[in-house]
């Protein structure tokens, strides 16, 4: 989907032009563009959290080092799991003080900003470093569907860093093996590696035989793929849930209900875009539906893109940690209120969220779709119209 030439402001409510301008009232009133202001130098030094690699002009793309503008926010400002129960407007303020670096280099290149900003993603702590850029950073707010809300930029010249980035001895380990970047993924997370600090290793180039850089915007969509492929093997292998179960978890206008049905690993996710929310005018249809069978997709998920991903990965961990597999029935209802896009971890982490909660459980699919059908805005009968799952007649459903 593309991104609408306007969308409404979370601040004023008024409608703008994306990014958000720095002359909405509201967000003026708030004085972060005061605060943000005051810190705007040619020369930046204090902690720098995560990498960011851009893809427009790919294979030649800008990389760049964040840099944290209020010191007081290194250790929330790039750890999205964290901001599950922030405030709306929060988490984009929080966002305007990330300020993101950038030059262009090859995806191939080994120059010494590509092994520093390398060294910068694996870090287990915010890294203290030195930036030089050519101008004062520009004021902007950007947003996507996939990507975290993302503030200034500054265009690179100079990178030292002034402290040895600290990194984990079996980050370091793993990363020097010679293997594919999708099994170096895989072994970081098994060894309980948080998948954003994962994304940002494999968006740096660390990764792989060719450690080559990857956009980061394609880097969180591989890194949710990889981690469930690499699960799925043995969730395939559990025997199947024996009952109906039900989670549900709202946030920032998300709303999602997920069912757990008996029968083997299928997985079907549904997003619905109220009137008046981000995109509904720019979709084929309110509902856009995606389905994974049994044994797998063969292509990628256009309809949804990374939003598919995201739902997914929580599901299968979920089944993982019971040792259960289950067909998956994924419910997204976006509501007027998710007026910009924060990005596709709002989608992971509510759902994670609800796979916490005690589940409700049922006798039958029909007992599951009416209580479904009482918590959705959408029509049960919509859904049932799009489902690939829901058209499947088994007896499992009706005993």
């Amino acid at each position: 989907m593309k991104l609408p030439p306007v969308s409404i402001c979370p601040f004023c409510k008024g409608k703008h032009e994306l990014p958000i301008p720095k002359h909405c009232k509201v967000f003026l009133q708030r004085g972060t563009d005061r605060k943000l202001n005051q810190k705007f130098s040619k020369d930046f030094s204090g902690p720098s959290t995560s990498v960011f690699v851009g893809r427009y002009g790919y294979p030649n793309v800008n990389i760049g080092p964040s840099g944290v503008l209020d010191h007081e926010l290194a250790g929330s400002i790039d750890n999205p799991s964290e901001w599950i129960t922030m405030d709306y407007t929060n988490v984009i303020e929080m966002r305007s003080f990330l300020l993101r670096s950038k030059t262009s280099q090859g995806i191939y290149s080994k120059e010494r900003v590509v092994q520093d900003s390398q060294l910068l993603s694996m870090a287990s702590k915010p890294t203290e470093v030195e930036m030089n850029f050519r101008k004062k950073p520009n004021f902007n707010l950007s947003f996507s569907n996939v990507i975290q809300p993302m503030g200034p930029t500054a265009e690179l010249e100079k990178l030292s860093l002034t402290e040895n980035p600290k990194i984990a001895r079996k980050v370091d380990y793993i990363v020097s093996d010679e293997l594919k970047a999708s099994d170096q993924a895989g072994n970081l997370y098994e060894e309980g590696l948080d998948i954003y600090k994962i994304t940002s290793i494999l968006s740096s180039g660390t990764l792989g035989l060719k450690q080559k850089l990857v956009p980061t915007r394609w880097s969180i969509t591989a890194t949710d793929d990889i981690v469930a492929k690499n699960l799925l093997p043995e969730v395939r292998c559990f025997k199947s849930l024996d009952t109906f179960k039900v989670f549900e978890a709202e946030h920032f206008d998300n709303h999602f209900v997920i069912v757990l049905a008996p029968g083997k690993w299928e997985f079907e996710n549904f997003e619905a875009w109220a009137p008046g929310s981000n995109w509904e005018a720019y979709t084929d249809s309110l509902v856009i539906e995606e389905y994974e069978p049994h044994e797998g997709r063969t292509k990628y998920a256009e309809k949804q893109a990374g939003g598919y991903y995201a739902a997914r990965l929580p599901a299968v961990e979920y089944l993982h940690s019971i040792r259960k597999q289950a067909r998956v029935l994924s419910f997204r209802e976006i509501s007027e209120g998710y007026s910009v896009p924060l990005g596709v971890w709002v989608v992971r982490e509510t759902v994670r969220q609800a796979f916490k909660k005690k589940p409700l459980e049922f006798s039958t699919m029909e007992e599951v779709l009416k209580y479904a059908e009482s918590r959705l805005k959408v029509p049960m009968q919509v859904y049932k119209k799009k489902s690939a799952l829901l058209q499947q007649r088994r007896l499992v459903d009706f005993s």
